[in-house]
């Protein structure tokens, strides 16, 4: 019998309360209330297969406005969309709060990890470094 490899299936978007959640937080940053949500930024990204603009709403590990970086945590791991996205398009648009920034996405390995002091950052599985592309974007 042939040895069979396991692949993992990639995850499935959110259906009923979940995503009506998404899009409420979503929703906040469009009407400009983005900096009630806490430690969150509005991550705009391009679709990797279909082109189209999307939007996720992501949890900030860690950030340095002055520097223009921001650490973003993946908990869903790898497979979800918007790393997904990210990986095949890493230049795209973040909002926080009220301003845009142009970015570049840089995903941070396990050595990088550690070497941050953030070797698991509350259990994330994956970790995204955005630095801005020379300040402010006007959208």
């Amino acid at each position: 019998m042939p040895h069979r490899q396991i692949v993992p299936l990639p995850s499935r978007p959110p259906t009923g309360y979940r995503r009506l959640a998404g899009r409420l937080r979503i929703l906040a940053f469009r009407v400009g209330l983005g900096r009630l949500l806490g430690r969150r930024l509005l991550l705009h990204h391009i679709g990797r297969s279909s082109g189209l603009d999307r939007r996720a709403v992501l949890d900030v590990v860690e950030c340095d406005p002055e520097a223009g970086t921001w650490v973003v945590a993946s908990w869903s791991g790898p497979g979800a969309d918007w790393y997904r996205n990210l990986r095949a398009r890493p230049k795209t648009v973040i909002e926080v709060g009220s301003r845009h920034y142009a970015v570049t996405a840089y995903f941070l390995t396990s050595a990088e990890r550690a070497e941050g002091g953030r070797p698991s950052a509350g259990g994330a599985a994956c970790l995204v470094q955005l630095d801005t592309d020379g300040g402010h974007c006007r959208r």
